[in-house]
């Protein structure tokens, strides 16, 4: 009887300290914050409402602001990949190989540290979903880079937002509607999902980046609108252009509120840090707080972005910093956050924000951030900025960069001169002419390999669709002789098969095409005709710059044994029986 109450006690007190454990355990868990990380593409620092355009109601976004912390002077890159590149290392993009948008340029060097792989490592689940823009084939994937979920598109742009093409962790899928709603669930699904454990959550999404596609609901809203702030460059403003960005903000002011409301719902928000921001200036002549430069651009207007930080209960809530800071200072500002120790194997550019977040007068040394693109550096102090031209502006009593004050401020005139110089002489001076690294086949990381059209390069009359290859496909196949290939690199030999992704006329039906790396050849044979008319134009706002679209059919051609090495992966037609063999998007390669 004695020893059945003694088992009784000690089973209780075991129960009980599980129980200790279990709890302590899942309060260790919770004190590790989350993090939901924003960017849009193309969303100037004035369009939001919270910074003064009248134009537009940004609500969400405005509430970042009224509960968080605003810097006020942040800065990115002047275009895409490059800000995204800068955002994921903490480190310049022409130090990390990113020099271009396109044709590989885009991609992130191998040999950095991403902030995804740091936080996956200190214990979170990581996943992005929307425009990646740093590379497609694994390595450079999102997969092998630190993000165990992803879902969007990998290249620079896409030309469709409505339940588009899409992938999602390499495989082909179909999107879901409008496609920042799209991704948006997938972003309140992965937070419900991992509501108990820490989780990195990066939603990189690609609006107001043109095509300039919007749902009914919001551009409704502004086609008859008239717009009472302008650009300063007014002369040079789309109008319609400008409404359907405004619109386009709108819908992402939309979405950002359902990712708050999600995380009010899940009791989440006092554990969450939110931030948000753009990845470069306006992509237009809109109005932008009358700042010099757009999109492209290193001056002021092409690279401050909006920059809001909420984690509710420990940020001061309202908070502005003046201080100049960059995306560069993203990661080392959210391990600090995080209490994440972090050795980088490399010098990082970027510096924690933490003491500007949470100290009153913190010792804060003036430093310089500098923006590149193109060749053309611009050095921003806290209080100048050097142009690219070699123009000086007192970014205080001048925000507007009207008048150069180098020959009246000398001494400044020629530290920020002797910067730029330092910088163009060790870092811009040593980017090659040309992007050599292979695209790679068959990496373990990844199961499936996408080869696009965007990084073919074209013999005899194959053209692109349009000048800007993204998005693009290829077409006027009209000879044998005419080839498209790719300057590749197969890491591990293997069987593949090979998927292609083809329109073609009835003319083209029983033209043969082959696909060789090296001795290895590979025929294939279409049989039957595939020739939607293009498409994007029915859901424009404004006619784009930007390769229309077709839906590609997808070809089995058979397997390829692939050996280890580094080549040319060629796809050339071998018999056309009329005029043309097939419009061409996409090679799949997915190892056996």
């Amino acid at each position: 009887m004695i020893l059945k109450r003694n088992f009784r006690q000690i089973f209780c007190l075991a129960l009980l300290l599980f129980n200790v454990v279990a709890v302590c355990a899942q309060h260790h868990s919770k004190t590790k914050p989350n993090i939901v990380l924003i960017l849009t593409d193309d969303q100037g620092w004035g369009d939001l409402s919270v910074n003064g355009n009248t134009n537009l109601n940004t609500p969400n976004i405005d509430k970042l602001a009224e509960k968080g912390v605003t810097f006020d002077r942040f800065y990115v890159s002047p275009v895409c990949a490059p800000t995204r590149a800068e955002l994921l290392t903490g480190r310049y993009h022409l130090r990390v190989g990113v020099t271009g948008v396109s044709s590989g340029e885009e991609r992130l060097n191998l040999d950095e540290t991403t902030i995804a792989e740091v936080f996956k490592v200190a214990g979170y689940t990581t996943a992005a979903y929307g425009k990646w823009h740093n590379g497609t084939q694994a390595p450079y994937h999102p997969n092998t880079r630190g993000f165990e979920d992803f879902y969007g598109f990998c290249s620079g742009h896409w030309g469709d937002y409505f339940s588009p093409m899409l992938e999602h962790n390499g495989e082909i899928v179909k999107g879901n509607g409008f496609i920042i709603d799209d991704l948006t669930d997938h972003g309140l699904a992965f937070i419900e999902k991992n509501k108990d454990n820490p989780f990195f959550l990066y939603l990189p999404f690609n609006t107001p980046h043109s095509p300039m596609q919007v749902p009914d609901k919001y551009w409704n809203k502004f086609k008859d609108k008239e717009l009472t702030q302008r650009g300063k460059d007014f002369e040079k403003e789309d109008i319609l252009h400008s409404k359907a960005a405004l619109a386009m903000s709108e819908n992402i002011d939309w979405n950002v509120g359902r990712l708050m409301a999600k995380l009010d719902e899940l009791k989440l928000s006092e554990n969450t840090i939110i931030i948000y921001l753009s990845d470069n200036g306006p992509n237009g002549h809109r109005w932008n707080g009358g700042m010099k430069g757009i999109k492209g651009s290193t001056d002021e207007g092409g690279v401050r972005s909006p920059m809001f930080m909420k984690w509710k209960g420990t940020l001061e809530a309202g908070k502005t910093i003046k201080e100049i800071s960059g995306a560069i200072d993203l990661l080392p500002t959210l391990t600090d956050l995080a209490g994440i120790a972090y050795n980088s194997k490399k010098e990082l550019d970027g510096v924690s924000l933490k003491p500007l977040l949470f100290e009153k007068n913190p010792k804060w040394e003036d430093r310089f951030i500098i923006n590149c693109w193109r060749k053309r550096t611009s050095i921003r102090s806290q209080n100048y900025r050097l142009g690219y031209n070699g123009e000086l502006f007192d970014m205080v009593e001048d925000p507007n960069q009207t008048t150069d004050i180098s020959a009246v401020k000398p001494t400044i005139f020629k530290k920020l001169s002797e910067v730029k110089e330092q910088w163009e002489s060790e870092v811009v001076s040593k980017i090659p002419e040309i992007d050599n690294r292979p695209f790679i086949i068959g990496h373990p990381g990844l199961k499936t390999t996408q080869i696009p059209a965007r990084d073919a390069v074209l013999y005899g009359n194959v053209l692109r669709s349009s000048q800007y290859p993204n998005c693009s496909y290829l077409t006027n196949w009209k000879s044998i002789n005419d080839k498209i290939s790719w300057n590749v690199e197969v890491p591990k030999e293997g069987d593949f098969e090979v998927v292609i992704y083809y329109t073609c006329a009835p003319e083209g039906i029983g033209s043969t095409f082959e696909l060789s790396f090296g001795s290895a050849k590979l025929v294939g044979k279409i049989t039957e005709p595939f020739n939607p008319p293009e498409k994007g134009m029915e859901n424009d706002r404004v006619k784009r710059i930007e390769s229309y679209i077709k839906e590609f059919k997808p070809l089995k051609i058979g397997t390829i044994h692939l050996k280890k090495g580094q080549g040319v992966l060629k796809l050339q037609a071998t018999e056309i029986p009329e005029s043309q063999i097939m419009d061409f998007r996409l090679l799949t390669l997915e190892r056996i």
